[in-house]
């Protein structure tokens, strides 16, 4: 029998460990792109870095962790971070870079720096991109944290895989229907707020 405060901890601590990897993600990632706005091989170093690691399997970027890092919570939540950085540095990457050349040139000729273009014309108009980017990140740390339970992780891979060892459809169910919920919620939350912040005259 699967109680119920055995679902909500470890439906806790897998949010915890997911969305702890999220944001070392998103702390990584803008910053370097934003940095790569001035720098042609930075760009390019970030971007052929975060295809290298997505083109690894994600139960092979956790197997790698172990021999390098070990086993825990901190192990886990480097190989999320790993794996939920090209969807964030790409999208953050194509938002940035693809303003219209004009708008920069106006921008510049009304006498802005280069912080206030970044904050007043670059990220506006990069929302939509960078928020297709965090939303798909965020639901690929909800998947790669079940995985991570293999290496000490915890939270509720860990009671998908116990119940798959004792042929347990209950626990099984319990580990996975959270799951479930959690990556609907997310494509949920991330459209709602990538439409409050998206500024009007971008939406279509």
């Amino acid at each position: 029998m699967v109680i119920t405060a055995e679902i909500l901890e470890a439906t806790l601590e897998h949010l915890f460990l997911a969305y702890t990897a999220l944001l070392a993600g998103i702390l990584i990632s803008i910053p370097l792109i934003l940095l790569s706005l001035y720098n042609a091989k930075l760009a390019s170093l970030v971007i052929r870095f975060s295809n290298l690691v997505q083109a690894v399997p994600s139960f092979a970027v956790v197997a790698v962790v172990v021999p390098l890092i070990g086993i825990g919570f901190i192990p886990a939540v480097i190989a999320i971070t790993l794996r939920v950085l090209l969807p964030i540095i790409k999208n953050t990457y194509i938002g940035l870079f693809s303003i219209d050349p004009s708008l920069l040139d106006s921008a510049k000729g009304v006498g802005l720096t280069e912080f206030q273009i970044i904050r007043y014309v670059r990220l506006p108009n990069a929302y939509p991109a960078v928020f297709a980017g965090i939303k798909f990140a965020a639901i690929l740390a909800n998947s790669v944290a079940v995985l991570t339970a293999l290496i000490g992780g915890g939270g509720l891979g860990s009671m998908v895989f116990e119940g798959l060892t004792n042929f347990n459809t209950s626990k099984i169910l319990a580990g996975t229907l959270p799951v479930i919920g959690i990556a609907l919620f997310l494509d949920f939350f991330f459209s709602a707020l990538e439409r409050r912040l998206t500024p009007e005259y971008l939406k279509t």
